[in-house]
């Protein structure tokens, strides 16, 4: 493993798809990391991104890490190939990032967290949302018990992919390679109820392909019992038109209930409580808004990265962390593929998602 100094933290990006450019604004934004080289299967990809940010391109990986031994690995490949990427990359000695979501099946994830602990490397999920403000406030109220019980929590994904957005990319709408609104759009909310809602019971479910002309879904809803008796409810299409509504999240209690807003919950909308607190006078101005800087909360992000491996503690989103959004996730298509409700934890049996038959 590259010796970790007081220099900056390096990164190299695996694949440069469009995602890669809010990656590289948010490192190189840090006084503490920086982007020290970038790889894709097409060179060419990789060549323009080396053109636009000046950071080196290399046409293979073991180039890029003999000459620039990053620290962290950052794969920013399709969701159905994160498995076996970070499996034949493994022996490299780095840390990982991801982009949501880890991997698309479970076992697959679980051979990634016991090869990472195996040998001792660290793996982060890319849930930057997690870092906005009024979450981040949301989730404070929820640890100092102002909710009191918790009575439920939803979330909402009303967005609009056209079929054109799908054509871009030959992998969007598959079953092996993205799956569908659920497991690419609807996964930061997703992970977002989880998070605040606690560990999940059971999950029913429905999807439907409405509009868009995929393999898997653009629509879905699901209804989940969380361990501690509260409901929830996941809302999520890609089917919106003309244009995006909301990607919302709403939490309720006995002695409380919040909303978050926006495309993707960076507006505060609702904050009531039935006993008050001094930082409900200025939550609105203070954290009512995730700021208007691009990939601000990326940055976030990767600031917790850089803490956790510099400080050897855990992340906020570290692989166990990753994992529970896509059990859910397969927990809701079982759902769909039976018309039973699942109980986690579970083994799929039914679920499409992630099979790879040359995998």
């Amino acid at each position: 493993m590259t010796e970790i100094t007081n220099e900056k933290l390096k990164f190299a990006l695996f694949g440069c798809g469009s995602i890669a450019a809010k990656h590289i604004t948010a490192i190189n934004r840090l006084s503490t990391a920086e982007v020290v080289g970038i790889y894709d299967i097409d060179f060419q990809v990789a060549r323009s991104v080396s053109e636009k940010y000046s950071i080196p391109a290399f046409s293979t990986v073991e180039e890029m890490i003999q000459n620039t031994n990053p620290h962290v690995l950052v794969i920013l490949t399709p969701s159905g190939i994160h498995a076996r990427n970070i499996l034949e990359l493994i022996h490299y000695q780095k840390h990982f990032v991801v982009e949501k979501p880890l991997a698309l099946r479970l076992d697959e994830i679980d051979k990634i967290l016991e090869e990472c602990d195996k040998r001792g490397l660290k793996i982060f999920v890319v849930k930057q949302n997690r870092f906005n403000p009024p979450v981040r406030k949301l989730k404070e109220a929820i640890d100092n018990g102002r909710f009191g019980k918790l009575v439920m929590g939803t979330i909402r994904v009303r967005w609009s992919r056209n079929q054109a957005y799908y054509n871009q990319k030959k992998w969007r709408g598959t079953w092996a390679y993205d799956g569908g609104v659920l497991t690419n759009q609807a996964s930061h909310h997703i992970d977002m109820l989880i998070w605040m809602m606690g560990d999940i019971e059971s999950v029913m479910a429905k999807t439907a392909t409405r509009l868009a002309n995929i393999e898997s879904e653009d629509t879905g809803v699901a209804i989940l019992r969380f361990r501690n008796g509260a409901l929830g409810i996941i809302e999520a299409t890609t089917a919106t038109r003309p244009k995006d509504l909301e990607g919302s999240i709403s939490i309720l209690g006995e002695k409380g209930s919040v909303e978050i807003g926006g495309f993707f919950m960076n507006e505060l909308k609702t904050w009531n409580f039935t006993e008050p607190d001094i930082m409900d006078q200025d939550i609105f101005k203070n954290d009512g808004q995730v700021p208007n800087v691009l990939a601000w909360n990326h940055s976030e992000f990767f600031k917790n990265v850089v803490h956790s491996i510099r400080d050897g503690k855990r992340g906020l989103i570290d692989g166990i962390e990753g994992r529970k959004s896509v059990e859910l996730i397969n927990a809701i298509y079982e759902s769909t593929e039976t018309g039973k409700e699942i109980f986690l934890k579970f083994r799929p049996k039914r679920c499409r998602l992630g099979i790879i038959d040359d995998i």
